[in-house]
């Protein structure tokens, strides 16, 4: 995988994530799952062979380092995904780092109580594009209900 360039915003996105302590709370992270972890451009950190069974998901993003359990290869063939999950460092920088995480986690459950799911309702999932990340269509419950 070849090392993205940075732009002045990345630039900037990669210094605030670095301040706010939420890349260095990435790379813990990665580590501690015992993820192997190499630069990917753009100010982001790829960690691939992450063994915790949480979060339940293809890849998951703290501050500028995206971790999943699968290889590099798998993640070299879904571009999209990595899009999605580099809009997320970026909303690290603009959520202040490590605050995103409680804010995340109302989302989620503000969006599991109106939809079913963590997504549908999640600003932030909805930001970085719910189908580049492998998400179905925002619905509430009556939708899903009444598609049955």
């Amino acid at each position: 995988m070849e090392l993205l360039p940075q732009t002045p915003w990345t630039r900037v996105r990669t210094v605030l994530n670095w301040i706010n302590l939420s890349t260095p709370l990435g790379l813990l992270v990665a580590r501690l799952g015992g993820a192997t972890i190499e630069r990917r451009g753009r100010g982001t950190y790829l960690a691939t062979g992450y063994r915790h069974g949480f979060p339940v998901a293809s890849a998951f993003t703290i501050g500028s380092v995206i971790t999943s359990r699968h290889d590099r290869a798998y993640l070299a063939s879904r571009p999209v995904l990595l899009q999605h999950e580099d809009r997320h460092c970026t909303q690290y920088a603009f959520c202040l780092g490590v605050l995103m995480l409680p804010l995340y986690f109302a989302s989620v459950a503000v969006s599991w109580v109106v939809a079913g799911d963590h997504s549908s309702f999640n600003p932030f999932e909805r930001l970085a594009n719910l189908s580049d990340g492998g998400y179905p269509p925002a619905r509430t419950r009556r939708a899903r209900r009444a598609s049955r």
